[in-house]
């Protein structure tokens, strides 16, 4: 296939190489007057969340999303009267002057996308539901019936794909993880395997039918799940010959802080292999408000390329860890941190008023003057480094301070303090913290031969200043797998001139990307204090709940609305919130209609979907529980349910 045998030899079985950034080459597809794949910069794109059937308001919309960034404009067709109204908006949309391709959402109804792809310049499909229907069956397949399914699928899909090649309509195919049919599932469970089959079989079937105009997704609202089946499919796709444009996006990110922080932990972790060809950003809000994260995302590669650092080249025979599948490098805990201890928060307070313990709320231990006291919130740090600052007040017991190594020296008591030691000094320091002693290291700029004098009380804190600092860390780590030093490590990046928006998805791509392979034992993020500690407690605290490595809050999976939501997802996400946003640890699925529900909130513990107007169904995992329940007790009738199971605590 075109561009194949110009790709370089894979690092990883996923990526150009590991040792920089470097772009992995995909074929070019025409979608209208825009093209993606290729050498084309990364395209953006969201959907809209009007009723496609108000062709005003659905053109209004797309001109908004248009004015904020979008390079590609998805609009929902579940049935032939919303395909057949496609040709309205864009008719109205040409007619204002608005080229931009638009894409047709499809699922379930094949004739529904036989008639967009005739009007729009793209459409959408999911493999898991295009031609199967989802009834979560465990089904044994013979290797008969199984070729049976497959002849049965290139029937029903095949006059799709001669149609998009007669009107030059470019296609997604879309894997949803959750969403897998019962022949996928019982070949392969539910797994990033699966998901990447039930792609292939339909690009296999697009290929057989010389149908090239493709791009293709593996979304998941489990970022470890998301970068895997990504990476595999691209490992999958060139031992096939193909080398097709990557569509990323976290399905229900959700919204706020938390969406952003997922979303650029998942796409983000991606882009750094070189992967990724356009962006969509799944969030609970208008839709106009996507792009712009997209873009923040997509700006930091832009100049990457001509910034390279050069590392000694790491073969994929010499990658030590399996970037398929999620293990957590193997430590010797060192109190609190490393081994099966989940990884820790470390934040920088030497700036703060040391005479005031009222700042400490900031970082989650709210001082009560009356009872000399902390009350501990789920999102407390663990560490504070105070440099060469002395507080005024007794910090909280569990709270360890960390102070340069001349300054612990100088403390009369050394309880709960420690010193924090430059690795090429650590060897002649002779007074040492029995119990835990810091030593920090740049990632690039040390002697390998300084770790084995190390002894069982150090954390190493990894740091590093390069563009580049992810793949300059991970290379550390790579040595440390190689060598067989379980030595706990705490990654710290540190961010100059940023905005509170900015430090949320850099920092969330920069660290999520080591912690989803598995990397690290500790996040220490350092920002100017005009970003404020808040931001950079829960920024961490964000980072560790994406990665799923440290669950510190509950999980909301909301889809991000669209024509066929059926109530009002922004309103009702933050009701829900509301009321169980204390429940840390559960995983709630809020989704708009049953396109999205149960399949898009497979990790979910409980769901609540829309499925009538003013009607919604409950669910335990993918278990229905109650259908139809009016709208107005439907969230009474969901924390009953949790109370049911025994997972319900009153809120503070």
């Amino acid at each position: 296939m075109e561009n194949v045998a110009a790709q370089k030899e894979l690092a990883g079985g996923y990526c150009n190489q590991l040792n920089q950034y470097s772009r992995f080459l995909t074929r070019e597809v025409s979608i209208g007057d825009i093209p993606m794949g290729g050498l084309n910069p990364i395209r953006i794109q969201s959907m809209t969340t009007t009723d496609t059937m108000d062709t005003l308001g659905t053109v209004e919309q797309t001109i908004r999303m248009v004015e904020s960034g979008c390079e590609y404009v998805r609009i929902t067709a579940p049935s032939m009267k919303e395909a057949e109204n496609l040709a309205n908006i864009k008719k109205e949309l040409r007619f204002r002057g608005y080229n931009v391709p638009l894409v047709a959402d499809i699922h379930f109804t094949p004739n529904a996308a036989e008639a967009a792809a005739r009007i729009v310049e793209k459409v959408r499909v999911n493999p898991g539901n295009y031609a199967d229907k989802k009834r979560f069956e465990n089904i044994e397949y013979t290797q008969l019936a199984y070729q049976a399914e497959l002849e049965r699928i290139y029937k029903k899909f095949s006059p799709l794909v001669k149609i998009c090649k007669e009107y030059g309509t470019a296609m997604r195919i879309g894997t949803n993880h959750g969403s897998l049919s019962d022949r996928i599932m019982s070949q392969y469970g539910d797994t990033p395997r699966g998901m990447v089959e039930s792609a292939m079989e339909f690009m296999r079937i697009c290929e057989d039918l010389n149908y090239y105009n493709l791009v293709i997704s593996m979304k998941a609202s489990n970022t470890q799940v998301m970068v895997q089946a990504y990476r595999l499919l691209v490992e999958t796709m060139v031992k096939e010959g193909m080398n097709y444009p990557l569509h990323l996006g976290v399905t229900e990110a959700g919204d706020g802080e938390d969406g952003r922080i997922k979303s650029a932990v998942g796409i983000g972790t991606l882009l750094e292999d070189g992967l990724g060809d356009t962006i969509r950003v799944s969030l609970t809000e208008d839709p106009e408000f996507e792009a712009p994260v997209a873009k923040a995302l997509a700006n930091r590669y832009v100049n990457r390329a001509l910034n390279m650092v050069e590392n000694e080249k790491i073969e994929i025979r010499d990658l030590p860890y399996n970037p398929y599948e999620y293990n957590r490098r193997v430590t010797l805990p060192v109190q609190h941190i490393g081994g099966h201890h989940h990884p820790v928060v470390m934040l920088d307070v030497s700036s703060k008023n040391l005479k005031d313990p009222y700042f400490l709320t900031e970082v989650g231990y709210k001082y009560s003057a009356g009872l000399d006291k902390y009350n501990m919130a789920d999102q407390a740090c663990d560490l504070v480094y105070l440099g060469d600052e002395l507080p005024s007040f007794s910090f909280p017991g569990n709270l360890r301070q960390i102070y340069n190594y001349s300054t612990w020296l100088t403390l009369k008591d050394k309880s709960n303090c420690h010193p924090l030691i430059k690795l090429e000094n650590y060897a002649a320091v002779v007074q040492r913290d029995p119990i835990l002693n810091l030593v920090i290291v740049n990632a690039k700029n040390y002697s390998k031969a300084l770790l084995p004098l190390l002894d069982k009380t150090v954390v190493l804190v990894l740091e590093t200043s390069a563009e580049q600092g992810t793949i300059e860390q991970r290379a550390f780590f790579i040595d440390l797998l190689k060598s067989g030093n379980q030595i706990p490590v705490i990654i710290k990046r540190s961010y100059a001139a940023i905005s509170a928006d900015d430090l949320q998805l850099y920092a969330a791509t920069d660290l999520g990307a080591l912690f989803t392979d598995g990397l690290g034992d500790g996040v220490w993020i350092d920002a100017p204090e005009a970003v404020g500690l808040p931001v950079m407690n829960s920024t961490s605290f964000g980072i560790l709940q994406a990665t799923r490595t440290r669950i510190s809050k509950t999980e909301y999976i909301s889809c991000p609305s669209c024509g066929r939501t059926l109530f009002d997802l922004q309103e009702t996400t933050q009701l829900i919130r509301s009321r169980t946003d204390h429940l840390k640890g559960i995983k709630i699925g809020i989704m708009g209609c049953i396109v999205n529900g149960p399949g898009e909130m497979a990790d979910a513990d409980y769901g609540y979907v829309g499925t009538g107007p003013g009607k919604i169904t409950l669910y335990r995992g993918k278990e229905v529980v109650k259908k139809n329940v009016n709208s107005a007790k439907a969230l009474d009738d969901l924390i009953d349910l949790i109370k049911e199971d025994g997972n319900w605590t009153e809120g503070k």
